[in-house]
C-alpha cells in the first residue's frame, strides 16, 4: 500500500511552524534538527523543510526555490467544517485570499496563498461532496 506525506519547503521553519499551527490547528510532532519539523493533526503528516530562497531545486533542474507567489499544479486542499471561520483563521495567521469564497456543486471553495507563496484551498463539502460532480453517464463507486 502507498502512503502519503506532504513536504513543504519554507525559507524559515519557525515562521512555517507559526503559520501552519495557527492556521490549521496542527501541532509539532518531532524535530529532526534545525530546519526540519513534523506537524501532526491532519490526516497525513506534514513536514516543513527549511530551504533558502534561490537554492537549487534538483541537480540540473535549471530552476531555483522562490517564495514569492508561485503556481504549482499540486496544492493541498484543507477540508473544513465551517469555511467562514476557517477563512478568518487562516487570514489571521498570515494567508492571502485569492478571489472570493465561491459556491461549487460539492460545497464552498476558497483559494489562498500561504506566507511563503504556496497555494492552498479550503473546502467545506456539502452532503454530496464530490459525488455531486458525477453525471448520470458516470459511475458511482462504493
Amino acid at each position: 500500500m502507498t502512503s502519503f506525506i506532504l513536504n513543504i519547503d519554507v525559507p524559515d521553519v519557525e515562521a512555517g511552524v507559526a503559520f501552519y499551527t495557527s492556521a490549521f490547528g496542527l501541532r509539532i510532532g518531532r524535530r529532526f534538527g534545525p530546519g526540519f519539523v513534523e506537524l501532526l493533526g491532519a490526516e497525513t503528516r506534514i513536514y516543513l523543510l527549511e530551504k533558502a530562497p534561490r537554492t537549487c531545486i534538483a541537480p540540473d533542474s535549471g530552476d531555483a526555490r522562490r517564495y514569492d507567489r508561485h503556481w504549482s499544479p499540486i496544492h493541498p486542499d484543507f477540508v473544513v467544517e465551517d469555511i467562514e471561520a476557517a477563512t478568518e483563521k487562516v487570514l489571521r495567521a498570515g494567508a492571502t485570499q485569492e478571489g472570493q469564497t465561491c459556491a461549487a456543486p460539492y460545497g464552498q471553495l476558497a483559494m489562498f496563498a500561504d506566507p511563503f507563496g504556496h497555494g492552498f484551498c479550503l473546502i467545506e463539502f456539502n452532503a454530496l461532496g464530490y459525488d455531486a460532480l458525477i453525471t448520470s453517464e458516470g459511475c458511482r463507486s462504493g
